[in-house]
This record gives structure tokens, sequence and C-alpha cells, in this order.
């Protein structure tokens, strides 16, 4: 009687425990629900749209955050770099943005924009030699880049070599002659000796 009252018993237990257990997960933990709640907000996109609201007001320290949080997350480095760059350069935070350029760079060699880019950001730190190799990139990948010829020519003119501005503010004016650089361009020419 007594172990026919057991597994009765034990009977019922199981089957409570069954019906709940299959019923009902266990209720999650405090911890467990805010990681979930984290998770859940640190998808790309949502990274990615604090971080442009950020930009927007002129918070670039929180701004460039969550767009390289964005990126790291997964989010599309082609729409989110160029605002993390622009966030970047309002801080004059140069340097940095030529690390993100140069990551972005070793997984997509071929993106010549973000390569004219990174050659603009090599002038603004003083580094002519670095700035040339990657705009001379740019131009032999693509000859008819106006502004790649155009920022050629502002770095050899800086650098007091008359003819290669020349020649780059030469074929900036035949590629885009109607550019917003076109009248310094012109200006910027060699004249002829009569």
């Amino acid at each position: 009687m007594r172990a026919s009252c057991l597994a009765t018993f034990a009977s019922t237990l199981v089957a409570s425990i069954s019906i709940v257990g299959c019923v009902q997960e266990p209720p999650k933990s405090r911890v467990e629900k805010d990681l979930d709640t984290v998770r859940a907000e640190e998808t790309p996109e949502k990274l990615f749209a604090r971080g442009r609201a950020f930009a927007n007001v002129a918070d670039f320290t929180r701004a460039e955050q969550y767009l390289s949080a964005a990126i790291d997350a997964g989010g599309d480095a082609r729409e989110i770099l160029p605002i993390l760059l622009r966030v970047c350069v309002a801080e004059r935070r140069y340097r940095v943005a030529i690390d993100y350029t140069q990551r972005y760079l070793r997984r997509q060699p071929a993106d010549h924009r973000m390569r004219l880019v990174l050659g603009t950001l090599y002038v603004n730190v003083g580094e002519p030699e670095a700035a040339k190799e990657e705009l001379d990139r740019v131009l032999a990948a693509d000859p008819d880049a106006a502004p790649a010829h155009y920022a050629r020519g502002v770095l050899a003119r800086d650098e007091k070599d008359a003819v290669t501005a020349d020649r780059h503010f030469r074929e900036y004016l035949r590629i885009d002659p109607r550019g917003s650089h076109a009248d310094e361009a012109r200006g910027s020419l060699l004249q002829e000796v009569p």
C-alpha cells in the first residue's frame, strides 16, 4: 500500500512537472531579460539610426561610437562610413578617420571613392607622399576621376610643382569644365609665354 501511494504520488508529481514544463518555460531571470533587450537594441540598423541622430545634433563623440558599432555589428559600411568620416572630420580627428578608411579599404580595395577620401585625409595630416600614392591609385584605376585630378593638382601646386599641377588641372577642366573647382583650376594653369 505504501509503495502504491508513493507510486501514485510520483506519477502525479511527474505529470504535474511535465505539464508545467511542457506548457511553460521556466521564467527568465532579470539578467537574461536585460541581455535579450540589449541584443535587440544592438542591431546594425538601430545602432546606425542612433549614430545618425547624434550626428544630426552635433554630439559627435556618441555619433562616432554608435556608427562604429553599427559597422562592427555587420551594418553596411558603404552607407555608414561616409557619415562616420564626416563626424570625425567635424571634430578634426583626421587620424581616426584615416584608420576607419584604411580598415574599410582592406576589405574593399576597389572602392576608389573612399581611396580619394583617404588621399585628402592624408593631405590634412601633412602626409603628401601618402596622399599622392592614394590619389595616383585612384587615377590609375579611373583616369577620368575629376576630383582626383583636382586634388592631385592642388597637392602639386602646394609643393611648387607647377608642371604637374598644370597637367592635373587641365585634366580636371577637360573632364568637368563647369565643376565646382573650375575657376580655381583655370586660375592655376600655367600661362603661355608670348
